[in-house]
């Protein structure tokens, strides 16, 4: 679908230079001489590279709709994961750097997003949080009150993350997958 260069918003995927980007940060400029344009922050959707261009009312651009489908974990083979779709029960294999920083996070049974270009894989997305256990904590450092202090912990799965001083270990809490953070002590 074209759209006009200065309709790009934060979050549109485009193609531009036969690549794919997602549009980051836009900011509309009108110069003292010239024509007025679109500054645009764009990511590479395939590799993270990052490019500044500039788009005016008069250019057009392809904007790209994107497919998503939803698949199940079931294990490790190697550097893939096996998914399976839920619906026909059929197996891909995906390449475990398609899941980036949020790898560690995998769990069993575990219901991910797996995003499509005309039937190429160009992404996959795990849930924005996950509930983990702690198995190991620093014990906590008496006269240490201040409400911003935390402490390391590691996690059932070998990461380790920073919590606040009342969590210890054998306490379950919820993870920011996409930066491995720690969000807030699970609701049993």
């Amino acid at each position: 679908m074209k759209i006009n260069g200065n309709a790009i918003r934060p979050g549109n995927i485009i193609q531009h230079n036969n690549r794919l980007w997602v549009a980051v940060k836009t900011q509309h400029t009108q110069p003292g001489k010239g024509g007025a344009y679109l500054q645009v922050e764009l990511k590479d959707i395939r590799d993270g590279t990052k490019l500044n261009e500039r788009f005016r009312s008069s250019e057009s651009v392809e904007r790209v709709r994107l497919d998503e489908k939803e698949y199940q974990y079931l294990y490790e083979e190697g550097d893939a994961v096996a998914l399976m779709d839920q619906e026909t029960f059929e197996q891909i294999h995906l390449s475990k750097e398609l899941l980036g920083d949020s790898l560690p996070f995998l769990k069993d049974g575990m219901t991910i997003t797996v995003v499509s270009h005309e039937g190429e894989i160009v992404g996959a997305e795990l849930p924005e949080t996950v509930v983990m256990e702690i198995v190991e904590a620093e014990p906590v450092v008496k006269g240490q009150t201040a409400s911003s202090s935390y402490k390391p912990a590691i996690l059932e799965n070998g990461v380790r993350i920073m919590v606040p001083p009342h969590i210890g270990a054998g306490t379950k809490v919820v993870v920011n997958t996409a930066d491995g953070s720690y969000m807030e002590r699970a609701k049993e």
